[in-house]
């Protein structure tokens, strides 16, 4: 499939475009001239930006200790945890019951105290980018209304996320111990896992371009509409259901630009003796050390979206270039 120019109501518009003023962007904010406090406070926009999305730790699976274990040994060893563990939360309702509930409600409140946040801070570095500055105020306080209802859509789908596939993870995962109790595979079991894990993936799969799409365009409309993020969705469905073939090819683009800042990263990583990866991993400095990296990613969208009218551009117009003078006759002439 083409990523090349494609052409819509008279207008060419490319995937590929947008990337030399993208990193022609990063240039301009960070390197023309070099502010190491300019650095900061748009890291600081950007840290509450993405707050809650760094790189989190992979899931271990220990379930193959040895590959030549006998298989009933390990039925009867799972069957004899799950016995203790049972009868362990039987004898102790108590008090597992009040502090479980208690960290739910914990964890939900922190949740909900990031989102809030990064979602203040989207508009934050957003107006950074948009604009070439280094404000934290003047972005915090304008954005409010936009920044709230923000907060209000990503809670409602988070929440609908949950009620969605928390049930499925759980069905999945009393199907497959049900089947370790047997200590034999159960092909109706099997299926109906399969078929969840399927429905799961296609779930999140949607949730994810809802999120993709929202923080790419439905974000900068409100940014330029201000209003309600419901609104700026339904001008933005209008884009996507008139061009639905090129944001496809528009997602699978920034696959491959995501593919080719990790390569850039990791290799950053190795060259550093990993001395990066440990800097990177440090809340807001690790964001700091980032910021190229996140200006492109921002700027990216950005300029594709301009693609699409006038309307549709977060970028002040350049100012005019001083009228040219005629050429001033020597001293002394007539």
């Amino acid at each position: 499939m083409p990523i090349g120019p494609i052409t819509n109501s008279h207008r060419e518009i490319s995937v590929t475009e947008p990337v030399s003023p993208a990193l022609e962007r990063v240039k301009t904010m960070l390197f023309k001239p070099f502010d190491l406090g300019k650095w900061f406070i748009i890291g600081f926009c950007a840290w509450l930006a993405f707050l809650g999305e760094g790189g989190g730790g992979g899931f271990n699976s220990g379930f193959n200790n040895s590959a030549h274990s006998n298989n009933q040994n390990t039925g009867d060893s799972f069957q004899h945890g799950y016995d203790q563990a049972r009868d362990f939360v039987l004898n102790n309702l108590y008090w597992i019951v009040p502090a479980a509930v208690a960290v739910v409600l914990f964890l939900l409140a922190l949740w909900i105290l990031i989102l809030w946040l990064s979602s203040r801070g989207r508009f934050m570095f957003l107006h950074c980018v948009a604009l070439n500055k280094a404000e934290i105020g003047e972005p915090w306080n304008r954005f409010v209304r936009e920044a709230n209802s923000l907060f209000w859509f990503r809670l409602v789908l988070g929440l609908i996320s949950m009620i969605l596939m928390l049930p499925m993870l759980a069905g999945i995962a009393v199907l497959i111990v049900r089947m370790i109790l047997r200590g034999e595979p159960d092909i109706g079991g099997i299926m109906l896992a399969a078929g969840l894990v399927l429905v799961f993936l296609l779930l999140a799969f949607v949730l994810v371009l809802i999120r993709k799409f929202t923080m790419d365009f439905v974000v900068p409309i409100l940014f330029l509409r201000g209003g309600k993020c419901l609104a700026a969705w339904r001008e933005f469905w209008g884009l996507l259901t008139d061009n639905a073939g090129l944001f496809t090819i528009y997602i699978l683009f920034q696959i491959v630009l995501g593919m080719a800042i990790g390569i850039i990263v990791f290799g950053a990583i190795i060259v550093t003796c990993c001395i990066a990866g440990c800097l990177m991993a440090i809340p807001y400095l690790g964001t700091v050390l980032l910021l190229p990296v996140l200006i492109f990613k921002q700027s990216y969208p950005l300029y594709f979206l301009r693609q699409f009218g006038p309307g549709y551009d977060v970028f002040p117009p350049a100012p005019p270039s001083p009228p040219m003078t005629g050429l001033q006759p020597p001293p002394g002439a007539p």
